[in-house]
């Protein structure tokens, strides 16, 4: 195969959903940067910190437009094949910062979360590890065309789970989340680099599509 046509390595952005600077949810999208990274992909590691917008208001955004923090988390969706969110838990929901974040790049036209793949993944120091949380963020990026991966995977006790090279003590754990980011990865390259089905799926009053109501086609 001539060079100049050999696909490049998958690219994904790992997304830290916290604000606090040693969140758990940190520490957890740092390790899967690594796997994401060991298998050759080219990651993207970000945190929230580096997309700050305000809370959204119709009005701010009839004023003023969008707001340079939400762009810039656009571009970095955009630019890269895949996305995982390491998302903590508040009140077994989405956290405000998060959902408010969405919220905000949803409105760009055309919006980059259609069709994108995701994987959801979480720390908490509950024994559910986030787990509520993760199906709460489910809901808005589905709803926006997100393929979203049915594995997820939730860290329990997430003040005592890693070691100090940034893996988790816990060899079974460790073990599954490579397994999660591996299969993601793999269902991610085989629809980038080989695709043989034709999917939409609109399901958002956002998308303009000559059906009234909503619908998902595969053919």
């Amino acid at each position: 195969m001539p060079t100049d046509t050999v696909p490049g390595p998958l690219r994904v952005l790992v997304f830290g959903g916290a604000l606090r600077a040693d969140s758990a949810n940190s520490r957890l999208a740092a390790l899967v940067a690594r796997l994401v990274s060991d298998t050759g992909a080219t990651v993207d590691l970000a945190g929230m910190r580096e997309f700050g917008m305000p809370l959204y208001d119709g009005d701010v955004e009839a004023a003023e437009g969008l707001p340079p923090g939400a762009l810039a988390l656009r571009d970095r969706i955009d630019r890269n094949d895949a996305f995982v969110i390491s998302s903590p838990e508040y009140n077994a929901s989405v956290p405000g910062v998060l959902k408010n974040a969405i919220d905000w790049v949803s409105r760009v036209r055309p919006q980059p979360f259609k069709t994108k793949h995701a994987l959801l993944v979480s720390a908490s120091p509950s024994l559910v590890g986030g787990n509520r949380g993760l199906w709460a963020l489910r809901v808005p990026l589905e709803h926006l065309g997100t393929r979203v991966y049915p594995d997820m995977f939730s860290l329990p006790n997430s003040y005592q789970a890693f070691t100090e090279d940034g893996t988790l003590a816990d060899t079974g754990l460790q073990h599954r989340l490579s397994e999660t980011v591996s299969g993601f990865l793999s269902l991610v390259e085989a629809d980038v680099r080989y695709v043989c089905l034709e999917r939409r799926w609109y399901e958002f009053l956002g998308d303009r599509t000559e059906a009234a109501i909503t619908q998902r086609a595969e053919a």
